[in-house]
């Protein structure tokens, strides 16, 4: 959604994707000027580079695309000539969620939910499987989240984007719905209607071809809708009518694979862009018609106020819809927490809860920060911006200014199932660990690689001091990262982690791998495990303390498992741990690992895996890998090389089988680089290896 001034004093109105045509005269409102104005991150001289995919509808661009860009027709897409498909297939199941007792007295369920639009990077030149750095967006509130878009497009580079497996399974293992955007930008962006005709255009049989290729396209790749942003100004109400059939067409095709479909609020059904910030007559063809849904939701432009707010609540109900259906949009692409927003208009004091509402670019929280940022930086603002500062997830949300989204909105959990387990990763590092040694010194960056992590941000309850909790990745037990705890601990703290609904009977453990920092002092540990839910919204639940032993300092990293059994057979409601100190001193704890589980397990094998391609690449060789899926329950898939001294360098991972690895370079005179492949189970256990050689 790109960005130009309002008629309306203090909105903005235009919505357009990252990296908008390189023939505009300028950046536009709210956009960074290099994505506004076309430049693109140069794309790596290695032909095997896989990208997230983006299409023009069917026909393309006049001239020649820029350095990086490939111009694209959906119409002409096949997975079978997909070079690519299975380095953007996304293999995680959408999980099922609950909603827990809320974690304060203002955060509602069932009324309210969030939509975001983020942009993961350029249209162009977007890593597959993410990259060689740990300076990346790396979203972890999914708890609050009810759908994510995969924002971006431009007229420049391709205007439909498929999201990128690793987002998508990062979402998915935390029930977040997550969408591919078609965008049709306006024509002072360089939108032309032929795209918009190209996109609603029948066949000889009356169909619309490209509403089943937006289906096929999503359950190949496996994400779950589309935005669809039609902004091209010019068109009559006839192309209206048939936008609004194809809408139709897209709905019923992708009704048996559980395709969801946004609607933003920009054509209205007489073919011109009208931006109503409402749902009203002009746009409700879009969303409802005589038939049925047309749309699973309707984005509302940012120009909405309180009243069409409260009247498109209205409408929606008299259609017979939830006015939950409706996103209230909110631009905070370029203040984000100082962003000028009228909630009361969306949530107001003492009342239901009008619409629910959108962040357009929450990505902000990584991109206001300078040159030289720290992902422990990053996610100190991620959640500022998304539970508040200090303890604000468990304190009711005040009136004026920045209406964190915890205080309003109820966090869900997928934690319903054992096994369970976490090593508190990011999807992000400065380097990888295993059992808490460094198996690459390499910065890295994969979703698909992240935890589950604890949804609220931070609950504490003590009568004394309250700890400072954060990521941190100066050390980690496995994976980038840790949840360390720092503070005088003058009483005992109970730090809550989970909201679950887990089985639990007589031979449920729970095992705590944890440690402390060198000049902490020794902390007392205890799990917190509480079989009954909190009282009501704002309440602690009601805990048992079990004991996890005294950690001293220079003990180094331990795991402690703690029997389940002699609270019962039942299920296990919240999940947390106290820690005390000892006559107040300072201390640094650091969690690497929870799991709950009946008992070990590891997975099968992997086999079969291959060199399927190679490219030398200035004086180093980059390879492409696939393998044949293991038998069994397998969380995702590493890949190390084994040097010739034995030891093992962590190479990557990925949820699905194939993996582009680059810059491999011989070591010493070894005749090959010996590659590995092992099945990683949700305890974090992993098989045996499946191995290749690739000659020097």
């Amino acid at each position: 959604m790109n960005r130009q001034p309002s008629p309306v004093p203090r909105r903005r109105v235009l919505l357009a994707g990252a990296g908008a045509a390189a023939a505009l005269a300028g950046p536009s409102l709210g956009a960074s000027p290099a994505r506004a104005a076309g430049r693109h991150r140069p794309r790596a001289a290695d032909s095997l580079q896989p990208y997230a995919s983006y299409w023009f509808p069917d026909s393309l661009p006049l001239g020649t695309p820029g350095d990086g860009i490939t111009w694209r027709s959906l119409a002409a897409w096949q997975p079978g000539t997909d070079r690519d498909l299975a380095f953007n297939r996304s293999t995680v199941p959408l999980a099922r969620r609950f909603t827990p007792v809320p974690a304060n007295t203002t955060a509602r369920a069932g009324q309210a939910r969030i939509s975001a639009l983020a942009a993961f990077d350029h249209t162009a030149g977007n890593p597959s499987q993410g990259s060689a750095t740990a300076d990346t967006y790396a979203p972890t509130h999914w708890a609050l989240l009810d759908e994510l878009v995969f924002w971006g497009g431009s007229a420049g580079e391709g205007l439909i984007l498929a999201p990128n497996a690793p987002l998508v399974d990062a979402a998915h293992r935390n029930g977040v719905p997550v969408l591919g955007t078609v965008f049709l930008p306006p024509v002072a962006y360089g939108g032309q209607l032929r795209w918009t005709r190209d996109l609603v255009r029948r066949d000889a049989a009356g169909r619309f071809p490209l509403a089943a290729k937006l289906v096929q396209v999503a359950t190949v790749y496996g994400f779950d809708g589309w935005f669809i942003n039609a902004e091209t100004g010019g068109g009559d109400a006839a192309l209206a009518a048939e936008m609004q059939a194809f809408l139709r067409a897209l709905r019923a095709a992708g009704a048996g694979q559980g395709v969801r479909i946004t609607w933003y609020d920009a054509m209205n059904r007489t073919g011109q862009v009208g931006w109503q910030g409402a749902l009203d007559d002009l746009n409700r063809s879009f969303f409802q018609d005589a038939s049925g849904p047309v749309a699973d939701s309707l984005f509302v432009d940012f120009r909405w106020s309180a009243r069409s707010l409260a009247d498109s609540g209205r409408l929606a109900e008299q259609l017979g819809r939830s006015r939950y259906e409706l996103w209230a949009g909110v631009d905070v692409e370029s203040a984000g927490w100082d962003t000028d927003t009228d909630w009361d208009a969306i949530l107001p004091e003492g009342r239901d809860q009008v619409v629910s509402f959108g962040f357009y670019r929450p990505e902000w929280t990584l991109q206001h920060l300078p040159a030289g940022r720290t992902p422990g930086q990053f996610h100190a603002a991620d959640d500022r911006f998304w539970a508040g500062e200090g303890a604000a997830a468990a304190r009711p949300g005040g009136a004026g200014g920045w209406r964190a989204p915890a205080t309003a909105v109820a966090d869900r959990s997928t934690l319903t199932a054992l096994p369970f387990a976490t090593g508190f990763n990011t999807g992000h590092g400065l380097r990888w660990y295993e059992a808490g040694k460094v198996t690459s010194e390499a910065p890295w960056s994969h979703l698909g690689l992240q935890d589950r992590l604890p949804p609220r941000r931070w609950v504490v309850h003590t009568e004394g001091q309250h700890p400072d909790i954060s990521w941190d990745f100066d050390d980690a037990w496995r994976g980038g990262s840790s949840l360390l705890v720092r503070g005088a601990l003058d009483a005992p703290a109970t730090v809550e982690l989970f909201p679950a609904r887990l089985p639990a009977g007589a031979a449920t453990v729970l095992d705590l791998t944890h440690r402390l920092d060198p000049a902490s002092g020794p902390v007392t540990v205890e799990v917190a495990v509480a079989t009954r839910p909190a009282p009501a919204p704002g309440r602690p639940a009601p805990y048992v303390h079990l004991p996890a032993g005294t950690l001293q300092p220079g003990d180094g990293w331990r795991t402690d498992t703690v029997r389940l059994g002699p609270l019962g057979s039942g299920t296990l409601h919240a999940l947390g741990v106290r820690l005390t100190g000892r006559g107040g001193a300072a201390v640094a704890w650091r969690l690497g690992a929870l799991a709950v589980h009946d008992g070990p397990a590891s997975p099968a094998a992997p086999g079969g895996l291959r060199v399927t391609d190679t490219a030398a690449v200035d004086g180093a060789v980059s390879v492409r890998l696939a393998w044949r899926r293991a038998n069994g329950p397998v969380r995702h898939y590493e890949l190390h090389r084994r040097l010739p001294d034995g030891s093992r360098r962590f190479l990557g991972g990925t949820c699905g089988t194939a993996l582009y690895v680059p810059g491999l370079r011989r070591a010493g005179t070894e005749p090959a680089a010996e590659i590995e492949v092992r099945a990683v189970h949700e305890l974090f256990t992993t098989s045996e290896p499946a191995r290749v050689q690739l000659p020097w």
